[in-house]
């Protein structure tokens, strides 16, 4: 007897013909549910993130552009702030710390729960742009620790030498849709993002790299056409983390089809 584990159940299989028609059913299943769906699934590539992200922003463009402009709104009081960096009075030094406070705090729940927002679109799920504030009440310390996590290995990264800080960039690009969409500690999803672009570092760089001329393009465009191209841009990292997590679970599945117990 051997047992195979599917969808969290086990089932209990006695003969080799019993085998084949339970793995026959389990991917004629998941087929079924694919063309049901009629999803077209992202590619885990430089093209393919930008192809599926242009796609996914005209099919969820108003609720993108809103997320867009709450995440500018929220900077907004930082950059007025930064234009006076070479005022040195009280009340200045006072308004920079409460600033630097503001950045810590405030910024990296909004920054993941926009991250989250448009992981959404690409999956065609539901879009509550009230969620974009959900970090507060839940999961804020996580959210907290692990900014401050990524942003340490980081920036350590560039103060030794600037390619080890781009690498690591890359390597850790996902912490913050680890955090939001798994529920991740900071730890576990540094070492989750660490394992999912293993493979991935160059089409990490490379979408990284295809959003200077995405958002040179949108300058040309006038002023307007600088929100098209940041919506792009996010809509493609998120477009690509999609695809890796589902190549992940591809494999996970996988596995969860080989025999987990056998019983002569």
């Amino acid at each position: 007897m051997i047992t195979y584990q599917y969808l969290g159940s086990e089932f209990k299989i006695t003969t080799k013909v019993g085998r084949i028609f339970f793995i026959a059913h389990v991917y004629l299943l998941e087929l079924k549910l694919m063309i049901m769906k009629k999803e077209k699934i992202p590619k885990a590539t430089v093209l393919g993130s930008y192809g599926y992200g242009w796609q996914q922003m005209w099919k969820h463009f108003l609720y993108l552009f809103l997320i867009t402009v709450v995440v500018a709104f929220a900077r907004t009081p930082i950059s007025l702030i930064q234009e006076y960096d070479s005022v040195s009075t009280a009340g200045m030094v006072a308004l920079q710390i409460l600033a630097a406070a503001f950045m810590l705090l405030f910024i990296p729940v909004i920054s993941y729960g926009s991250n989250l927002l448009y992981l959404r679109g690409m999956r065609n799920e539901k879009i509550e742009v009230q969620d974009i504030f959900n970090g507060f009440k839940k999961n804020y310390l996580n959210i907290i620790l692990a900014n401050l996590l990524t942003f340490a290995i980081v920036g350590l990264g560039f103060v030794f030498l600037i390619v080890p800080g781009i690498i690591l960039a890359c390597r850790l690009s996902f912490v913050s849709l680890l955090v939001m969409d798994k529920n991740m500690e900071p730890v576990a999803a540094v070492e989750k993002s660490w394992e999912m672009t293993k493979g991935y570092g160059w089409t990490v760089f490379g979408v990284g790299l295809m959003a200077i001329p995405v958002f040179i393009g949108g300058i040309l465009f006038f002023v307007v056409g600088i929100i098209f191209a940041i919506i792009w841009i996010s809509a493609a990292f998120a477009s690509l983390y999609y695809a890796v997590d589902l190549e992940d679970k591809k494999k996970l599945n996988g596995d969860a089809l080989e025999p987990v117990a056998v019983v002569e």
